[in-house]
């Protein structure tokens, strides 16, 4: 089920012309429709119209032409972060970004790796639940990314020890709908570093190869602070993340 769109006139009309231009609909050189036009589609003041054309063009979606209009630039090589795929799975019942597609999904139990451990406050081979998927896009290889669970879930939630995709949403939704427990505040970090043969290995890339990646770390918790989900993505060489806030005035 979809929930309401609550997001300001201008945010989804931002929205609307941004995933046509990632998805490749509308390519490098078009012209969008005048403000005014718009304005009149959308049913909203030229300014909401010229506040969304000004957050495409921060993005550098798109550009302004004296005496022209809006062209169209280019797109991005975009990287979500755990967080954002969370906000796409409540939002459309997909972890999915635009054009993408998910494969390799992989659920297990296994012993808790030192650096899993240290950022779950557990033991060292403790039992954990690993989830992992590659996500790729019309560029290739997205990200490579693992999610790491409490162990007590894998009773009261068999699906996420099972080696296929979760269908109907991600797995914090899974847990939230099999167990109750929600996911009410988490914490995400990204650092970069030269890739290691691991890295590559995730990625599909030829072991020789020397790039930089990013990695996206977030923890969920819920209300009285346990720790639900941690999630780590690879991010691509070449991929970049991108984040957009309102600033009050």
């Amino acid at each position: 089920m979809q929930r309401a769109d609550n997001r300001p006139p201008y945010a989804r009309i931002a929205a609307h012309y941004r995933e046509k231009i990632v998805s490749g609909e509308l390519p490098a050189g078009v012209l969008l429709p005048s403000i005014k036009t718009l304005s009149s589609e959308w049913g909203v003041a030229t300014a909401t119209v010229e506040k969304a054309l000004r957050t495409l063009r921060e993005e550098q979606l798109v550009r302004g032409i004296h005496g022209v209009g809006t062209e169209v630039v280019g797109t991005p090589i975009p990287l979500s972060s755990g967080a954002q795929r969370h906000d796409r799975g409540l939002s459309t019942g997909s972890s999915w970004g635009t054009g993408e597609r998910s494969d390799s999904h992989e659920g297990a139990v296994v012993p808790a790796p030192s650096d899993v451990a240290a950022a779950m406050g557990i033991g060292v081979g403790e039992k954990v639940i690993r989830r992992s998927r590659v996500y790729r896009d019309g560029h290739g290889v997205v990200a490579h990314s693992t999610s790491w669970i409490p162990a007590e879930y894998a009773q009261a939630v068999p699906a996420l020890v099972r080696s296929e995709r979760i269908k109907g949403g991600t797995s914090l939704g899974l847990i939230a709908r099999s167990t109750g427990r929600h996911a009410v505040r988490r914490r995400d970090e990204t650092a970069a570093r030269i890739a290691t043969a691991d890295d590559l290995r995730l990625l599909e890339l030829p072991p020789d190869t020397t790039a930089a990646v990013l990695v996206l770390h977030s923890k969920f918790v819920d209300a009285q602070g346990r720790l639900i989900e941690y999630g780590v993505d690879v991010g691509a060489p070449g991929r970049t993340r991108k984040d957009v806030s309102e600033i009050s005035s």
